[in-house]
C-alpha cells in the first residue's frame, strides 16, 4: 500500500525511446495523470537526435542520449537515477520502459504500472537462431542482440507482464491477450477544440486551400489501408480531392512507393508537435482511418480517431478492431480493403457537408464523454484503487 500523505503523488513515467516509438501514448499517460493531481516526470532513453513528437509544454520531460549497442548500460544507469516517483508507470512492455521499471522496482520497491497500447511481436517473427547466428549475434562488435530493444527481449517482456503490480491496455484485443484494465486513448478536448479554429484559415495556412481534404494525420504503413483510400480516388476521379498525409516519414521507403503510383492524389505536410495538431486536423474536411483487418491493426487504437473526433470532423473509418465501437454511429463505416465503399462514402459526404459535419458534432461529445484525457483519468482512478494508491 502507497498512501503519501504530505506531497502530490510523484509518478515517473517512463517512455520506451524519447525520439519516437510510442511516445505520443506517452504524453496522453502523463496529461491524465497530471488532471488527477499527480505530479508527473516522463524519464526516457532517447535513441535519436531530437525528442519525437516535441513535448507538451506544460510536462517535466528529462531524457537521456542512449545507444542501441553495449554501450546502452550505461545509459540505463543513469536512466535508472532519474526514476524516483512513488509510482513507476512504463509505456509498452519493451526492455526500455517495463524492463527499467522492473529493475528500478527490485531496489526501490516502487510500484510498476505497465501500459500496453500495441503488440510488440506483431511486427517481429519469433527469434529462434541457429548456433552460428547466435555467436555472430553475440559475440560482433555490432551483434544484433546488443540492441536492447532486439525481439528476443521484446518476447521476454511480453512473458513478464505478469510481474507488474497492474496492467493497462489501449484495446480490447490486447485485454483479451495479457489481461489488465481497458485504458483507450483520450484525446486532450481543451486544446483540440473546432471552435478554437477556421478551418478555411487552416487550409490557407497550410495550401490546401483549392482541395476537398481528406486528411491522414499518422505514419504511413502498409497495414493503414492508404492504398484503399487512393484507389477510391482513382474511382472518383474528381480533380479537387487530396488525401493530406501529416507526420514522420520512416525509412522503409513505403511512402515514396505509395507517391510514384498515386502523386495526383496525395500531399504531404511534415511533423508537427502536438500542441500544434489541433489546427493542422482543422483544415481537413474528413479524416480517414482506413485500418486493414491485420493482427497489428486490430490490437490498436489508432490516434487519428480521436484526433478527428475531438475536431468534430467526419471519419470514414473501416470494421477493424475497436473503431466501431469507439465511433458508435459518429462515423462512415466502411468494410477493410474497400476502395468501392470508401469512395461512396466520400461522394456521400461531400453530397451533404453540412449532415456530414453534424455527425462530426456527435464524434466530438462522444470523444469528451468516453475518449478524451478526462475520461482517461477517470479509467486511471480504478488502476489506483486496484492498488491502494491515494492521490492528494
Amino acid at each position: 500500500m502507497l498512501v503519501p500523505t504530505h506531497h502530490p503523488l510523484k509518478v515517473s513515467v517512463v517512455a520506451p525511446d524519447l525520439a519516437g516509438g510510442g511516445t505520443t501514448r506517452v504524453y496522453l499517460v502523463a496529461n491524465a495523470l497530471q488532471q488527477m493531481g499527480c505530479e508527473v516526470t516522463v524519464v526516457g532513453s532517447q535513441f535519436g537526435k531530437e525528442l519525437y513528437p516535441t513535448p507538451p509544454t506544460n510536462l517535466n520531460v528529462l531524457s537521456v542520449p542512449a545507444r542501441r549497442s553495449l554501450g546502452y548500460s550505461a545509459d540505463l544507469g543513469k536512466l535508472l537515477s532519474k526514476i524516483n516517483g512513488d509510482l513507476i508507470y512504463a509505456i509498452k512492455p519493451r526492455p526500455t520502459s517495463f524492463g527499467t521499471a522492473l529493475l528500478k522496482r527490485t531496489f526501490s520497491k516502487q510500484p510498476v504500472v505497465v501500459d500496453i497500447d500495441d503488440w510488440e511481436m506483431s511486427w517481429f517473427e519469433p527469434y529462434r537462431p541457429k548456433p552460428k547466428q547466435l555467436a555472430r549475434d553475440i559475440f560482433k562488435p555490432a551483434g544484433a542482440l546488443h540492441n536492447p530493444e532486439h525481439p528476443l527481449y521484446l518476447e521476454w517482456m511480453e512473458n513478464w507482464i505478469g510481474k507488474a503490480d497492474a496492467v493497462s491496455v489501449a484495446t480490447h484485443f490486447l485485454q483479451k491477450r495479457f489481461g489488465g484494465h481497458y485504458l483507450p486513448n483520450g484525446k486532450d478536448t481543451q486544446i483540440f477544440d473546432p471552435d478554437q479554429y477556421s478551418p478555411a484559415r487552416s487550409r490557407q495556412k497550410y495550401g490546401l486551400e483549392n482541395y476537398k481534404v481528406l486528411m491522414f494525420p499518422g505514419t504511413a504503413r502498409p497495414h493503414k489501408g492508404l492504398e484503399d483510400v487512393l484507389t477510391a480516388l482513382d474511382r472518383l476521379g474528381w480533380p479537387d480531392l487530396r488525401l493530406v498525409i501529416v507526420g514522420g516519414r520512416r525509412p522503409d521507403g513505403y511512402e515514396e512507393k505509395l507517391f510514384e503510383q498515386w502523386s495526383r492524389w496525395l500531399i504531404k505536410l511534415p511533423r508537427f508537435p502536438i500542441d500544434a495538431m489541433a489546427e493542422v486536423v482543422s483544415a481537413a474536411h474528413v479524416v480517414v482511418v482506413p485500418q486493414r483487418d491485420r493482427a497489428t491493426a486490430q490490437a490498436q487504437f489508432p490516434l487519428k480517431l480521436t484526433d478527428g473526433m475531438a475536431m468534430a470532423k467526419p471519419i470514414i473509418a473501416t470494421k477493424v478492431g475497436d473503431i466501431p465501437e469507439v465511433l458508435s454511429g459518429a462515423g462512415y463505416l466502411v468494410d477493410p480493403e474497400t476502395p468501392a465503399q470508401i469512395a461512396e462514402q466520400i461522394s456521400l459526404i461531400f453530397k451533404d457537408l453540412a449532415a456530414a459535419d453534424r455527425v462530426g458534432r456527435r464524434a466530438r461529445d462522444r470523444c469528451i464523454e468516453h475518449y478524451s484525457t478526462r475520461a482517461m483519468a477517470k479509467q486511471l482512478a480504478a488502476i489506483f484503487s486496484e492498488l491502494e494508491i491515494y492521490v492528494q
